[in-house]
């Protein structure tokens, strides 16, 4: 027969009561009861059918059902919901949701743009993979000209941050502009495959064009559109199927 047993941290999460750790946390505190009887191990099991689970006195509800949001994050935000050294986070804008959600990977503070938002763990997960190889596009401002040399550099895969070689990326140059004393500037539009640490910015400095300023357009083909600084909205069942094809179970 096989076992409908769940971790317990992955059932409270699922509820929307919390995160898993914080779940692992509630459960140490001796928060958290199982038929009566205290579960502190994080690797603590339930049958979610069978057992009656309770927090703080009280039953544990339902899965929440999934939900999906686009979220024009604005620069000078973490991509956190808590932060212990009380920077400001992208919280308070989703005060108004109906469901706690988190968002799917991470734009840098002092970077705006497009952030999925969802409380579906499982196709986070996938999304953020990095076999996924999900697309993501940013319009970047440039000091300076990139000739198609340097185009090239950022195409070829043979550009190398840290230890490896960033993966072949799309690179254009879509506008130019000489803005008085600063001299040339350029947008560039790239398109990433994979996500690591400041990448943008670092691809950009190993071809000497620093990054002036940074937006995410893309992310698995939905498009940030005109939806206004700070704004959110539902994505749509046709965006939500996409990007359960971009990162298929």
């Amino acid at each position: 027969m096989i076992s409908s047993e769940e971790r317990l941290s992955k059932l409270i999460s699922g509820a929307g009561l919390c995160s898993r750790r914080q779940a692992e946390r509630l459960m140490a505190e001796g928060r958290v009861t199982v038929n009566g009887r205290l579960a502190v191990e994080p690797g603590f099991k339930a049958d979610p059918d069978r057992a009656a689970i309770l927090v703080d006195g009280r039953p544990l509800g339902p899965p929440e059902k999934f939900v999906y949001y686009m979220f024009h994050k604005p620069a000078g935000r973490l991509t956190t919901l808590d932060d212990p050294r009380g920077r400001p986070t992208i919280r308070p804008f989703l005060a108004d949701l109906p469901a706690r959600v988190f968002p799917v990977g991470r734009l840098d503070m002092d970077v705006e743009g497009l952030l999925i938002l969802t409380n579906d763990g499982p196709l986070a997960r996938r999304l953020m993979h990095p076999s996924s190889m999900v697309p993501k596009v940013y319009r970047v401002k440039v000091e300076g000209l990139p000739d198609e040399a340097d185009l090239a550099r950022l195409r070829g895969g043979r550009l190398w941050l840290g230890d490896r070689p960033a993966a072949p990326a799309g690179a254009e140059i879509f506008k130019t502009a000489r803005e008085g004393t600063a001299g040339a500037r350029a947008w560039l539009s790239l398109t990433l495959t994979e996500g690591r640490r400041r990448q943008v910015k670092r691809m950009c400095s190993a071809i000497g064009h620093p990054v002036l300023k940074l937006k995410r357009v893309s992310y698995a083909g939905l498009e940030l559109g005109r939806l206004g600084l700070a704004r959110i909205r539902p994505l749509t069942p046709a965006e939500v199927r996409a990007l359960k094809q971009a990162a298929p179970p």
